[in-house]
């Protein structure tokens, strides 16, 4: 079994995201151990990119922070060689399609073989263009995670099927970022999607209290959580680890 389907095994998954270099990438890879020892079960490590279309102001200017540190794309690799020193848990990036196609996409899936990154998402990649990199990942054993959307309708049973690693089920329409409520059927797409495939579900988008956490995971298998740790980066910039890993604690236990 894969790390991310060991993620997922007997338990509800707590998935955290952080972006890479944000504050400076000593600062991403304690942070990425907190969310650890705070009981995180798979971690997303952002690789910072000028036009992250999918993302809200927070992610935004987390980016831009860690652009300004002048990050680069072999420094996230970097910083997944010193992860993996220190945990087995897995690893996900979220990039877009320009960072990815500009590193060129044989040496960038090694490298992620190489670090033992075991996924990666691509907001911005349609599911009928993800044939140009799913051989070349497959190759590698690096999951194309699969996202499916509110919108997408009479689709979501074609990019189910399809799917490995896991399913990212967004929970609201627009960007990422802190809701204080979410008001998607989000039950009913995770029921097209289990009747498709045994692959993991998990919720993502605007989740950020335990209370819907809770609710979330009585029928998704796992909870993402982006903004509201990447605003705990923005809010204490090097002093965010204690706070990082006590939300990430209660987020946990709540599912």
């Amino acid at each position: 079994m894969s790390r991310i389907g060991k993620a997922f095994e007997n338990r509800k998954a707590f998935i955290g995201f952080v972006t890479g270099g944000d504050p400076s990438i000593e600062k991403s890879e304690e942070f990425i151990m907190e969310m650890v020892r705070g009981g995180a079960d798979l971690i997303e490590i952002g690789i910072p990119f000028s036009d992250p279309t999918a993302e809200g102001v927070v992610i935004q200017e987390a980016n831009i922070r860690a652009l300004s540190n002048r990050t680069t794309t072999d420094t996230i690799f970097d910083l997944v060689v010193n992860v993996r020193k220190k945990t087995d848990v897995p690893l996900v990036f979220l990039t877009y399609l320009n960072p990815v196609f500009t590193y060129g996409l044989e040496k960038f899936f090694t490298r992620c073989e190489e670090t033992g990154v075991d996924g990666i998402i691509i907001p911005d990649l349609p599911y009928e263009e993800k044939g140009e990199l799913a051989d070349i990942a497959t190759n590698h054993g690096i999951d194309i995670i699969s996202l499916i959307a509110p919108t997408s309708e009479d689709r979501i049973k074609k990019i189910a099927s399809d799917a490995t690693g896991f399913v990212y089920v967004v929970s609201s329409m627009g960007v990422t970022g802190v809701r204080s409520e979410i008001k998607t059927d989000v039950k009913s797409i995770i029921d097209v999607v289990k009747s498709v495939t045994n692959v993991p579900t998990a919720v993502g988008f605007g989740i950020s209290t335990p209370e819907q956490a809770t609710e979330i995971s009585q029928y998704a298998d796992g909870v993402i959580v982006g903004s509201a740790i990447v605003k705990l980066c923005g809010e204490y910039g090097e002093n965010a680890a204690q706070h990082i890993y006590e939300y990430v604690k209660s987020m946990k236990d709540s599912i």
